[in-house]
């Protein structure tokens, strides 16, 4: 079924199957935040939402299927991140495009990077079954691939800890200090700052907008 298929399970039809997935998974991260991903269930989620459970259903068939979707999505849009960063050339502007793309991924999935640091033990659980990725292997090697775009193998030691720390600090430093930034805008050009001086890299306009 296409993604932009109405979809049944929204009252009135219509709504694209890919839009009802994201609101659902949004849902769910704000009820795990408030609740613990333990205490909540598939009908309080629907009920959130405002359709049945038969309805949610539909799309998921468990909570843990919900974790799953997000997970495997924000691994995707990293796989892609390092995807694209291999086939750039090794300059100044690559490594602040990287990381300025890195803070987007970042930003938009803030609430997932909430739920895998206070859930680490469920989230590995899940996603190691049935031959799964272990996603702490997983999310080792993206951060070190992620590392090694910014400093190659071979480059000087201190260019190596300093990539490190900067990819640390962005997604690190939009994790703890969103809650104190009035503007989202605000907290990523002070984290990407930061960020692209360590890894000395040059950003063009492109990269910062």
């Amino acid at each position: 079924m296409s993604e932009q298929a109405a979809d049944p399970g929204r009252p009135g039809g219509g709504r694209p199957r890919g839009d009802t997935r994201e609101r659902i998974q949004s849902v769910a991260l704000e009820l795990f935040a408030e609740h613990g991903y333990q205490q909540t269930s598939l009908r309080e989620i629907a009920e959130r939402l405002g359709v049945t459970k038969a309805a949610l259903y539909y799309h998921f068939k468990s909570k843990e299927d919900i974790v799953r979707s997000f997970t495997e999505d924000y691994v995707a849009e990293l796989d892609a991140l390092l995807s694209w960063g291999a086939d750039q050339p090794r300059t100044s502007a690559t490594r602040a495009a990287l990381l300025a793309r890195y803070g987007d991924i970042v930003q938009r999935r803030l609430g997932v990077l909430r739920f895998l640091e206070q859930n680490q033990a469920a989230v590995h659980h899940l996603m190691s079954e049935n031959g799964g990725r272990d996603n702490r292997r997983m999310f080792r090697e993206q951060f070190e691939n992620l590392r090694d775009l910014l400093a190659p193998p071979g480059a000087p030691l201190e260019e190596r800890v300093r990539a490190s720390v900067a990819v640390v600090s962005v997604g690190l430093g939009t994790l703890l200090f969103q809650k104190e930034a009035a503007d989202p805008a605000e907290l990523r050009e002070i984290v990407l700052g930061i960020a692209t001086e360590l890894a000395d890299a040059t950003p063009t306009p492109s990269a910062t907008a």
